[in-house]
């Protein structure tokens, strides 16, 4: 008997995420970077993390999101999946709004050019994503959107 696919949340659980992920992902770039990337920089099940700073398409101020990633080559590869929530994440909007980004993987920092990935692209990587983190099965599952995969790919 297959699995029931996970219900799509409610208005109100998602103006919850999004305010829990708000304050968790201030505490986790914080951490991140005060301890280089030696504290917060992998998520339980090994998971490595990278924190992007893209520039609010609004406010024209930096945001950064600390953001699980797969290494492809020399691109980093990251799902805007919001935990399966009914809208695009921020940083997606932001970089849609200006593909010029910068990531800090560890200590270092890099300017990248960040794009989605083609349909092409994203049925090669999608599996790797899912089996690197479970969950991004279910939060596709969860909502209508596509997912979207986003490369990161840095500037020589």
């Amino acid at each position: 008997m297959p699995a029931k696919a996970p219900r799509p949340f409610t208005r109100r659980e998602e103006r919850i995420g999004t305010a829990i992920i708000g304050v968790i992902s201030r505490l986790n770039t914080w951490l991140y970077r005060i301890s280089g990337g030696r504290i917060a920089g992998r998520f339980p099940g090994g998971a490595r993390v990278l924190l992007l700073t893209t520039i609010g398409r609004k406010s024209g101020q930096p945001k950064t999101a600390p953001l699980l990633y797969l290494q492809d080559g020399t691109a980093y590869v990251v799902v805007a999946s919001k935990g399966g929530m009914a809208d695009h994440p921020l940083w997606f909007k932001n970089l849609e709004a200006n593909p010029q980004v910068e990531i800090e993987v560890g200590s270092r920092r890099l300017k990248a050019t960040a794009r989605r990935a083609s349909a092409g692209e994203k049925a090669v990587l999608w599996p790797k994503l899912v089996a690197m983190y479970a969950s991004y099965a279910d939060y596709q599952a969860r909502t209508k959107r596509d997912i979207p995969v986003v490369l990161l790919i840095p500037q020589a």
